[in-house]
């Protein structure tokens, strides 16, 4: 069982991975000098581009004027799961650092931020606690309705919640991490994606707790490459891929196994035919072409196949 901190929060590490995005970077880290908090804070930058390095020259270039104590790092070996251990073993080097909070470097927080995260781990001792997302377009308006993941904004209500869905807006304790072994982020889901759930999946089982604070809010815009329907459906399909490719690691049982394959199977013949019915009302048929997807891409994982979303990479 995890143990949840009782002691007052004297230090936060914001933990922040990026890769070729300097500008979206300067803007999140502009964001976090206007936080309002009376948390001590560090900010860790791991820029995994070993190459050109902008997001780590970026950090080095303002550290000396900067709010808060800067530290970037360069994350050399690639991936989303390298580049997040990276920032956890950086942030676990702090002795005082009582909680690890990371954001995206395409995000921004509101300036009541940290202490929405804060006050709902107090309250509920979660051992790691989730954030909302506003997903928009550049002129302000939403891109799609709830329910398309990496297009649509996630919001829940504040308290306990049995699981979450992401690393782009979370507050992890440091007794949670310092009761995980290395490497918290399992490195076969480095180019995949999938790497924040499998995490979340250890945490659970070690006995850990979740929650959710809805005023723990994060922005983010959605750029034009990602506002087509074409680009949901891969990214459904992606994620259906990686949740088989997590289900499968952890060995379930026979029955557990039979009850995954069956929805699968069910889903795939069902879902086409109602897409097709249902042309009339375009948000319900595309909904349920997602589904159609992401159902696939659970398929494609049981044949062997991976899909890797991150193999390639858009700069801003």
């Amino acid at each position: 069982m995890l143990e949840p901190l009782s002691s007052a929060v004297t230090e936060v590490v914001v933990a922040i991975p990026t890769f070729r995005r300097p500008q979206s970077l300067k803007r999140l880290l502009d964001a976090l000098e206007k936080l309002e908090t009376t948390a001590q804070i560090i900010v860790v930058v791991a820029d995994n581009d070993a190459v050109s390095h902008a997001g780590y020259d970026l950090c080095r270039e303002i550290s000396s004027h900067y709010r808060w104590p800067l530290d970037p790092i360069i994350a050399e070996e690639r991936g989303i799961a390298q580049v997040r251990n990276a920032l956890v073993s950086r942030a676990l080097g702090y002795p005082g650092a009582a909680f690890v909070a990371m954001l995206d470097d395409d995000e921004w927080p509101a300036p009541q931020w940290l202490e929405a995260l804060l006050a709902v781990q107090k309250q509920t001792k979660a051992d790691v606690v989730e954030g909302s997302i506003l997903f928009e377009r550049a002129d302000g308006a939403a891109v799609f309705e709830p329910g398309f993941d990496g297009v649509s904004s996630m919001r829940r209500p504040t308290g306990p919640t049995a699981m979450l869905e992401g690393a782009g807006n979370i507050l992890i304790a440091r007794s949670c991490l310092d009761c995980l072994t290395a490497p918290w982020f399992d490195p076969a889901f480095a180019l995949t994606g999938g790497e924040d759930r499998d995490f979340f999946e250890r945490v659970k089982a070690a006995g850990g707790h979740f929650a959710w604070a809805d005023a723990g809010l994060a922005y983010t815009i959605v750029p034009a490459l990602r506002q087509s329907l074409a680009w949901v459906f891969k990214r459904a399909y992606s994620i259906g891929n990686t949740e088989m490719r997590i289900f499968l690691k952890y060995r379930p049982s026979l029955r557990m196994r039979l009850k995954e394959y069956g929805k699968i199977t069910a889903a795939l013949l069902a879902m086409p035919l109602f897409g097709l019915v249902m042309l009339t009302s375009p948000h319900r048929a595309a909904d349920i072409w997602r589904r159609v997807f992401r159902n696939a891409g659970k398929l494609a994982a049981l044949a062997g196949v991976t899909h890797r979303a991150y193999a390639v990479t858009h700069d801003e």
